[in-house]
């Protein structure tokens, strides 16, 4: 936590530190069955061919936004600790608003140290604070240069973040991007839990009276379908769907919940954030060289941005 106070300070919001004690304002309710809040919002037609239309809302620049993922691929694998790994954390730290490292703790089993990339915009209300994040690494595997997964989510997050002027917005919003997403190369599948998610489950510790936290994660792919996934709050993604619905796009966020994932926005849950993963986990291209720019859509990536500050305009 004396990381956390040290840097709202600096961002002249110190009075955030009360959100770590003040109750949740979203609740996450059953999900599930008739009284699913997800239903609530009319769903749409698949978008044509996977493509979703041009975004109603012109907010988030898309052209630096997939510029910013194109950057990412050049550097070529990114796996955590990498040297290609803090080339791009110190970008990445130049390009967020008010930007800084948080060491994150590892095992000592990746080629160097890891940290979390952060940033933050002030919102008009200093207490209420939204979490907003993806991973910056890539899997440690020959030739995987992560456009879709790690690229896509990264680049949203940053235009994002840059998009958004102080006191805009009601909450302030937190822009995290995690180091050590994905698990050290060798790590059997049912130890992923334990051996990766190593920044977020740092992040989660720092901000456990978030609002409300939002991952992005494959949110580029061209043929773009993102349904709930199961482990999602209802209640936030139901704000979501509806805040893609506003902007034109909901026809990219179906009325149909998918299997559970673990991933970034869990370490989050179990501290008792109410969080939603945007994912389309339906990507042939997953840990496998073809993820890169051929799989990838400046559109997709534009909407599944314009749907997130959508969102956090109204939450």
């Amino acid at each position: 936590m004396r990381f956390l106070a040290i840097a709202l300070i600096a961002l002249g919001v110190a009075g955030l530190v009360a959100a770590l004690v003040l109750p949740r304002a979203v609740e996450s309710p059953p999900s599930g069955g008739p009284g699913d809040p997800t239903a609530t919002v009319p769903d749409e037609p698949p978008c044509p061919g996977g493509r979703p239309p041009v975004p109603r809302a012109d907010r988030v620049d898309e052209d630096r936004a997939f510029k910013l993922l194109a950057r990412q691929v050049k550097l070529g694998p990114r796996p955590a600790g990498s040297e290609a790994s803090r080339r791009l954390g110190e970008q990445l730290r130049r390009l967020l608003p008010n930007g800084r490292f948080e060491a994150v703790p590892d095992s000592g089993s990746r080629p160097g140290p890891l940290r979390n990339v952060v940033g933050a915009v002030q919102g008009r209300d200093p207490v209420r604070l939204v979490v907003v994040g993806a991973h910056y690494d890539t899997k440690d595997a020959p030739g995987l240069v992560g456009a879709n997964d790690g690229a896509g989510g990264t680049a949203a997050v940053v235009q994002l973040a840059r998009s958004i002027r102080p006191r805009q917005l009601g909450p302030t919003v937190v822009f995290v991007l995690f180091d050590g997403e994905e698990s050290p190369a060798g790590t059997p599948s049912d130890q992923f839990r334990r051996r990766g998610l190593s920044g977020s489950r740092d992040a989660a510790r720092e901000y456990p009276g978030a609002a409300a936290m939002v991952l992005l994660d494959f949110v580029a792919d061209r043929d773009l379908s993102i349904p709930r996934e199961a482990n999602s709050t209802p209640a936030v993604w139901q704000e979501l769907r509806a805040a893609a619905s506003r902007v034109g796009v909901g026809c990219a966020f179906p009325a149909v919940s998918r299997s559970a994932i673990s991933d970034d926005h869990v370490p989050f849950l179990e501290t008792g954030v109410p969080a939603i993963d945007l994912i389309d986990f339906d990507f042939d291209c997953f840990h496998q060289p073809c993820d890169d720019l051929n799989a990838v859509s400046k559109r997709s990536l534009d909407a599944s941005a314009e749907a997130t500050y959508e969102l956090l305009a109204r939450l």
